[in-house]
């Protein structure tokens, strides 16, 4: 089967989150598409603006009018993307999608390089890194698509899912 690339997708300005959510729910609704499309992104960045003389922190669309996804292209995720309501067409010549490239992916903090894992569901990991930084949990779900260990940590009390990198994590 063909491994799965980055591919753009062209929509109305402003839709690239309707987009992401019918894409989503499209993927939710038929299982197979599961393994087929990976991840469906919207580059975010962090920008730095000034109102009423106060800085202000506020989440930008790095692209706007685009749509990153991480798919096995073939004409069943070809044809589900395209018809998706908000999307004009895929990046590329005429109707052929063309993928990324490293270099291309690079500076959008995309990594392609796969971290080897000595855990599994069930196991008891630490954090090494991050947010969680010396926190512990019990593995509950893998993604290998996103490279993601989902751990419960306990907060305020309380049992919570917390999505971590691979690279963050280690066996105890």
């Amino acid at each position: 089967m063909a491994e799965a690339k980055w591919y753009v997708v062209h929509t109305y300005s402003g839709y690239e989150n309707k987009v992401k959510a019918n894409i989503e729910k499209t993927i939710e609704n038929n299982k197979h598409l599961a393994e087929q499309i990976l991840e469906v992104r919207v580059p975010m960045q962090d920008v730095v603006e000034l109102k009423n003389g106060a800085r202000k922190t506020v989440q930008k669309k790095m692209f706007p009018g685009y749509v990153l996804l991480n798919m096995k292209m073939n004409d069943d995720t070809w044809y589900v993307v395209r018809n998706t309501r908000g999307v004009t067409g895929f990046v590329g010549p005429g109707s052929k999608p063309v993928p990324l490239t490293e270099a291309e992916m690079k500076p959008l903090g995309i990594k392609t390089e796969n971290v080897t894992i000595d855990f599994e569901e069930g196991d008891t990991i630490a954090v090494v890194a991050g947010v969680w930084k010396d926190t512990v949990g019990v593995v509950q779900k893998l993604d290998f698509g996103k490279q993601t260990a989902t751990i419960n940590v306990e907060l305020f009390g309380r049992e919570t899912p917390v999505e971590i990198s691979f690279a963050e994590v280690r066996k105890l």
